[in-house]
């Protein structure tokens, strides 16, 4: 049995298709019945977890040959960082008490720091409490998702202006679409050979790295308007995230990350990490938003 946290994610609806197609018994760990029912159809079996409650975690994992951990950052908590830390405490103690044979934990470029990188040192602990457990662990860090862009398609469409937490605008950063890291988790649970050294470390981006112009450009000629990047001042940041919904707490999180971004801190770990390329580019992340948002548009309008 293979069992996929977050399956109803960009990441884990990826890999669990994956594993159904070849032919593999998946079990989709999600929140609620909805999000279950798409997985349902492609013949997961579906199983409803809170990832704070020891018992329904444990029970996700009961004869569980490998598993696909994800810890999502809680974007509605006062204090997402100490809500996470016992999101992957509860996880640990499930993963000690009933090692699966195969464990791979989604993390993220800058995992390898413990300190000064805002959200990115959650990822840090997650690897620190799952590295001993189970006989085969490997950690998948992946770039920065090309859907993040998403949140701020509304204000760049209304406004003709992209807002970027990346300084400079011309700077590159490695980016990568959430199905190329879905595909390579499958790949990865699905290599019965043994690894050489546990934990194994997977790294995955984008074949181009791109800057907040690039996106700028890439989203002006698919919605076919004049779109210009903005580089939002260091000091409007935390307004600016609070403004869009999240608490002080999270928005602090996001900050401190793009400061380590911004300062050069946040990139593949080239001494450890076996390196690998998604083949998807921005152009058709972002035409897959528009699309979406358009989507959504016509049936609201229809709607009223």
């Amino acid at each position: 049995m293979f069992v996929i946290f977050g399956a109803a994610g960009n990441v884990g609806r990826v890999s669990a298709a994956a594993l159904r197609r070849a032919g593999r018994e998946v079990r989709a760990v999600v929140r609620n019945d909805k999000q279950g029912k798409v997985l349902a159809e492609i013949g997961c079996e579906i199983v409803i977890a809170d990832q704070l409650d020891p018992v329904s975690v444990a029970h996700a994992i009961e004869g569980a040959y490998a598993v696909q951990m994800l810890c999502p950052v809680p974007r509605a908590d006062a204090d997402p960082a100490s809500t996470m830390r016992r999101m992957i405490d509860v996880s640990a103690d499930a993963f000690r008490a009933n090692p699966p044979q195969r464990l791979l934990a989604l993390s993220d470029y800058g995992a390898e720091h413990p300190s000064g990188t805002g959200i990115t040192t959650l990822f840090h602990y997650l690897e620190t409490q799952l590295a001993p457990i189970a006989s085969q662990v490997t950690f998948l860090r992946a770039a920065e998702h090309m859907h993040n862009w998403a949140r701020l398609l509304p204000i760049a469409l209304a406004r003709g202006v992209l807002p970027s937490l990346h300084h400079p605008l011309t700077k590159l950063f490695p980016t990568v679409a959430a199905q190329d890291v879905g595909l390579l988790a499958a790949e990865l649970l699905l290599d019965d050979r043994p690894a050489k050294v546990s934990p194994r470390v997977v790294s995955i981006e984008g074949e181009a790295r791109v800057s907040a112009l690039d996106v700028a450009r890439t989203l002006g000629e698919l919605a076919h308007r004049p779109i210009t990047a903005r580089e939002v001042p260091r000091s409007e940041w935390a307004a600016m995230l609070q403004g869009a919904g999240l608490g002080e707490n999270h928005a602090r999180l996001i900050t401190d990350l793009y400061d380590a971004h911004n300062a050069g801190r946040i990139d593949v770990e080239t001494e450890i990490s076996e390196r690998r390329f998604g083949s998807t580019a921005l152009e058709g992340v972002l035409a897959s938003i528009l699309a979406g948002v358009a989507a959504t548009s016509t049936a609201a309008a229809a709607a009223r």
